[in-house]
């Protein structure tokens, strides 16, 4: 029974990743979209884009946008270990490796890959140009390193934080997620650590039950 976070560049293919590994061990496989339907019944209706537009970067938002910012943020964080308490679950990225990162069953894993090799696979699976591959993987990453910065402030490329650092353009995405499987087998059981376990998280029981529906799971896996 374990947890398992998956942080990653843009175009490192840890989306893929982060699938592949859920279907393999039987896990709930948690995204973006899950985490956007669960907020919008929390009426924070406009996760996506108030979560991708950082204060002061691409424009300047005034102080009531702010504070609407903290609030999604705050609430996104009590889903993120709401969900990590339900437990056998792969959550992809909402910073999962610092919201939860006091918990001995969870494996924390960082897929990353050099600027070059991610741009030729953002062109290949966007069929853009070069120059334009360049700018979305630079402007996902300004986004990513400012969002960390900002809210968990810490940087977003600390690999302390991490129990699993894989660079893609290396190694494959087949040896990648072998790596990772046998990992979480190997260490999920029975973890080495005198941290508590993610079924001592506190969560409140409307939105325990809503992380339930959602994931379509009644089942107490810790």
């Amino acid at each position: 029974m374990s947890v398992i976070t998956i942080s990653r560049d843009f175009g490192s293919e840890g989306d893929f990743i982060a699938e592949t590994i859920a279907r393999t061990l039987g896990y709930h496989y948690v995204e973006k979209e899950f985490f956007s339907n669960i907020l919008s019944e929390y009426g924070l209706i406009e996760f996506n884009r108030e979560y991708d537009v950082l204060p002061g970067f691409w424009e300047k938002l005034d102080a009531q946008r702010y504070d609407r910012r903290d609030d999604v943020v705050h609430m996104l964080n009590k889903v993120v270990r709401a969900v990590a308490q339900h437990d056998n679950v792969v959550i992809l990225g909402r910073s999962g490796f610092e919201v939860v990162r006091e918990f001995a069953n969870i494996v924390h894993v960082r897929l990353q890959a050099p600027v070059s090799v991610r741009v030729m696979r953002v062109m290949a699976e966007l069929k853009i140009p070069f120059e334009q591959a360049e700018k979305v993987v630079e402007e996902n990453d300004k986004l990513h390193t400012a969002f960390i910065k900002e809210y968990y402030k810490i940087p977003w490329d600390e690999v302390h934080a991490f129990d699993l650092v894989i660079n893609t353009g290396k190694i494959s995405t087949d040896l990648a997620t072998a790596w990772l499987v046998d990992t979480v087998r190997a260490l999920g059981v029975n973890p080495k650590s005198d941290k508590p376990k993610v079924s001592s998280i506190e969560v409140d029981p409307i939105l325990k039950e809503a992380v339930s529906d959602a994931l379509k799971c009644e089942t107490k896996h810790g």
